[in-house]
């Protein structure tokens, strides 16, 4: 048995209790300054409101003030805060830990350092604990918080660059019959793919607005999207030192299916699709207290491909066509048409 701690007690953090609890290994559960208002009613045992419901029997609650106990005797810990609060959640971490205990990576993003230039999230926590020896096990793919909390099946993706030893190291504490981590030493396939795949699912969200809009389907054109998306996710990974084929598995075509169904970033691009600009769809999206993660993600993906990827940046037509859409071109399906 081990003592895992999950640090951030959103939907995801506190969902993967679930297959944890499972397996009867121990779990901290440490919310930060913005989850300390719920706490207290899921150490209860009430249902999360993010993901509707209640935590895995058996879970340990820490609020902010405890991190030091949240972390006390942990054999394992799993970052699974929001993009914006990972490093800073690490060097919290960090100070208060006197070995290095494997070290799972949930969130997801593109970090952009002070320099200007744009770095994977595993690589830039490396750094905010200066420790660049540090084994990061990224964990990705298609997993919906709200049914990994329910223990519905759910395959994922666990990649670690020491040949993946620590990947299968946690996959091994983590898996069960319901939550299957697929094991890869590819963690920037895998880190290129999870930020992407939001961008590119807004382009998938345009073409369910325009059926929204005209009463009739856009299947056609959103396979060819999705098509387009898998292709470039590909071109990023390699060029980034990962393998074309994680694009094509749970990490890229995977999450970016799942994305595409729902979510955020599906409903913001289909707003578009249906008739409003991008700044009205976002207000919108901001009035409802919900955060578009691909419209940033797009920004610092144009940075990266502008700055250190010129040399395929003329292959990444849909990547480019998303982003002057979200810039406010004023024909977004013939844009979106000609990067096609």
């Amino acid at each position: 048995m081990a003592r895992v701690t999950i640090l951030g007690a959103g939907a995801m953090g506190s969902a993967l209790a679930t297959p944890l609890r499972a397996n009867g290994h121990q779990v901290a559960l440490w919310g930060t300054w913005f989850d300390d208002h719920f706490l207290a009613e899921l150490a209860d045992g009430g249902p999360h409101p993010g993901t509707k419901v209640a935590l895995a029997e058996g879970t340990e609650v820490f609020t902010s003030d405890r991190i030091a106990d949240a972390l006390a005797g942990s054999d394992a810990v799993i970052v699974a805060v929001a993009s914006g609060g990972v490093l800073e959640v690490s060097r919290l971490a960090a100070a208060h830990l006197a070995h290095r205990p494997t070290l799972g990576l949930v969130s997801k993003g593109f970090h952009q350092r002070a320099d200007g230039s744009i770095a994977l999230m595993p690589e830039a926590v490396r750094e905010a604990i200066e420790d660049s020896g540090a084994v990061v096990v990224a964990i990705g793919g298609p997993c919906k918080a709200n049914e990994v909390a329910a223990g519905r099946f759910t395959a994922t993706a666990f990649a670690s660059t020491d040949g993946g030893q620590a990947a299968g190291r946690l996959a091994d504490v983590m898996r069960t019959p319901d939550y299957r981590p697929n094991v890869s030493d590819d963690e920037a396939g895998l880190e290129v793919c999870a930020p992407l795949k939001n961008v590119y699912a807004i382009a998938l969200g345009f073409a369910d607005g325009l059926e929204q809009s005209t009463g009739e389907p856009w299947h056609n054109l959103k396979s060819a999207i999705f098509a387009k998306a898998s292709q470039e996710m590909g071109l990023v990974a390699e060029a980034l030192g990962g393998r074309v084929e994680t694009a094509f598995g749970l990490p890229g075509v995977g999450d970016l299916e799942v994305t595409g169904l729902s979510g955020r970033n599906k409903v913001y691009g289909a707003r578009i699709g249906a008739g409003e600009s991008a700044p009205e769809a976002l207000e919108r999206m901001r009035e409802a207290g919900q955060t578009v993660e691909g419209v940033a993600a797009s920004g610092l993906a144009e940075t990266l491909v502008t700055t250190q990827l010129q040399s395929i940046a003329d292959r990444l037509t849909l990547l480019a066509a998303i982003r002057a859409v979200l810039d406010g071109a004023a024909d977004p399906l013939t844009v979106i048409r000609q990067a096609l």
